[in-house]
């Protein structure tokens, strides 16, 4: 028997009492994996360093950012392994070139994620925050009339990207009778026929949306995909749904459409600067509802994060690819393969 796989897990995902900050079974898989062996992080950096990576076969990591400078030298790592599907804070070309592979959890935050974006819907077509306001202000039968909701039959569900997060938001859409439209460069008409789902260019599907959603990932070609431009073509009653990433809404241009009502409001599960500032006039506007970056943070997307991600560590000690690998060209080239052979040969 060689030696154990060695498993390191960034800091971030734990309180300051060492407790883990999201439920679900988290370390008890490990501890239930007789070829592992794991080591939580000291202290958290902003941007993992070589030393922080140094002496692991695999990382799990949720915040840190992994760069070049990061992975200078390093001829252990294989693979880190990001819960959730978001990856901006790591550079993937870089990876890449290090031999070390990236994974995601795009199966743990479909249904989760796709039922924050319907529970926006709802939750903006029947006012419903605004309701519970003056109801307990004992304001709410005399001002009811003032804030009727608006009906879904026949209005249209738009969205910026519909992949695995979008088709699964149409999906769940698909009772209320809605039009369904998507602007998507990236996948074919019929990856959504079964959605009812009309693609459309970016020009239509923000004129026609009643309720847009966004569901694209962060990188140099969506950084503010949403400004002054494009929020100027929706429709004055339409309504704005973010879950995605903050930066791809330019959230200055965002605070002064829902002021100024070039759109009717929003729903933002994600910010430009995440803590935002308490000051931050986007929270003073009672036509956005907001939340920290945790909508679809259920006790479900944990577990599952969590079985994929030990499942992926699994498949890697036995020499597979793992499922979720984003960057999956680095699996033949020569200097990962150089490290698994290694690590095969130890771990045995």
């Amino acid at each position: 028997m060689g030696r154990k796989v060695r498993v390191g897990i960034t800091r971030d995902m734990f309180d300051k009492d060492m407790k883990p900050i999201t439920p679900g079974p988290g370390l008890k898989l490990l501890d239930a994996m007789p070829n592992v062996e794991y080591k939580i992080w000291d202290q958290y950096l902003v941007e993992a360093t070589p030393e922080q990576i140094k002496s692991f076969d695999v990382l799990i990591v949720l915040k840190p950012k992994f760069t070049e400078k990061t992975v200078a030298g390093n001829d252990q790592l294989l693979a880190i392994h990001r819960n959730g599907v978001g990856y901006d804070t790591i550079d993937v070309p870089a990876m890449t070139r290090a031999g070390v592979m990236l994974t995601i959890t795009p199966e743990a935050v479909r249904r989760p994620m796709a039922v924050a974006i319907v529970t926006f819907l709802l939750a903006l077509s029947t006012r419903i925050f605004v309701k519970d306001k003056i109801t307990r202000a004992g304001k709410g039968w005399e001002e009811r009339a003032k804030y009727h909701g608006i009906g879904l039959v026949g209005r249209t569900f738009g969205s910026i990207g519909v992949g695995n997060i979008g088709h699964e938001a149409f999906k769940l859409a698909k009772p209320f009778d809605m039009k369904h439209i998507a602007y998507d460069p990236f996948i074919k008409q019929s990856a959504v026929d079964d959605v009812g789902v009309k693609l459309v260019d970016m020009d239509t599907v923000l004129s026609e949306s009643d309720f847009l959603n966004i569901s694209c990932p962060l990188s140099k070609a969506t950084y503010h995909l949403i400004g002054e431009k494009e929020l100027k073509k929706m429709k004055k009653t339409a309504f704005l749904i973010n879950t995605s990433r903050g930066p791809v809404v330019d959230e200055a241009a965002l605070t002064r459409a829902l002021k100024e009502g070039w759109i009717q409001g929003a729903g933002i599960d994600v910010l430009e600067q995440e803590p935002t500032p308490p000051d931050n006039p986007l929270l003073k506007l009672d036509n956005v509802i907001v939340a920290p970056h945790a909508l679809g943070h259920t006790d479900q997307i944990f577990v599952m994060m969590w079985e994929i991600v030990t499942k992926q560590i699994a498949q890697l000690s036995r020499g597979e690819m793992p499922n979720g690998v984003i960057n999956k060209e680095v699996w033949n080239s020569p200097g990962f393969q150089a490290k698994l052979k290694k690590f095969l040969q130890e771990t045995r």
